[in-house]
């Protein structure tokens, strides 16, 4: 099997297994949770993994068009996102720990910044698609990288100077910038494979695919890291919202 036939046949195996698991999964947390957003949540995660199998069956009929192979990898991480967040809101701990509590007096919060790394993870997401689908320039990407390395470095000193004692959100911090140095290495590896080495050759080498294909997984590894960050941190450190009270002085009569 030659000419990537294996790998791709291979790839549409898995696809299929994990298509089936995911059905398993929607249809065993209908029968035994009793939750109704756990049960919604594996509904969409399901929903997710069948709109990833039809792009990446457009993907192959239309010979790998930029934007939808770029919308394959999206919706691929977002299921892989997906199915952590259910391992974590099934887990005993996430069940039976008592969700330890500490107020956010500062701005702007420590959810806020959650969420702003999830949304520039998002666009690096997209470039990095596009970049490597060949639908636009390496530069981007590139650029965004600084931006990542910024907000992702500024959540988890906030989150570890802040909030270390709270172990639900103290372990993804640090997961999450240990893999924020390791995928900022990939991505040095990987650009040096891609555009400066193999810049010229006419297929692809194996110095460039390793180093592609572990910049992408440790991508997806940072992003379903982020999220679960954003979740221990909207469940134990609640934004504190100053109440305004009315001021009962009367101002004096001017004539």
């Amino acid at each position: 099997m030659v000419g990537g036939v294996f790998y791709e046949h291979g790839h549409r195996i898995i696809a299929g297994a994990t298509i089936l698991l995911t059905l398993g999964l929607a249809c065993s947390t209908w029968i035994v949770d009793h939750r109704r957003w756990m049960r919604r949540l594996a509904l969409a995660a399901f929903g997710t993994i069948v709109v990833q199998a039809i792009l990446g069956g457009i993907t192959v009929l239309k010979l790998l068009p930029p934007a939808v192979s770029t919308a394959h990898a999206v919706v691929g991480q977002t299921f892989f996102s997906l199915a952590v967040i259910i391992a974590a809101f099934t887990r005993r701990r996430w069940i039976e720990e008592p969700s330890r509590v500490e107020f956010d007096f500062r701005r702007p919060s420590l959810i806020t910044l959650t969420l702003l790394s999830i949304f520039v993870l998002y666009v690096q997401l997209i470039l990095g698609g596009m970049f490597r689908h060949h639908g636009m320039r390496w530069w981007p990407h590139v650029l965004n990288a600084g931006t990542v390395a910024l907000v992702l470095t500024w959540t988890a000193v906030r989150a570890l100077s802040l909030y270390s004692r709270i172990q639900a959100v103290r372990k993804p911090a640090l997961l999450m910038l240990s893999l924020l140095i390791t995928q900022l290495g990939l991505g040095f590896l990987a650009f040096q494979t891609r555009v400066v080495w193999g810049r010229d050759a006419v297929q692809p080498e194996w110095p460039m695919v390793a180093s592609t294909v572990a910049h992408v997984a440790i991508g997806a590894l940072l992003l379903a890291t982020t999220v679960i960050l954003a979740i221990q941190v909207w469940r134990h450190v609640p934004v504190c919202f100053e109440e305004r009270v009315p001021s009962t002085e009367r101002k004096p009569l001017t004539a």
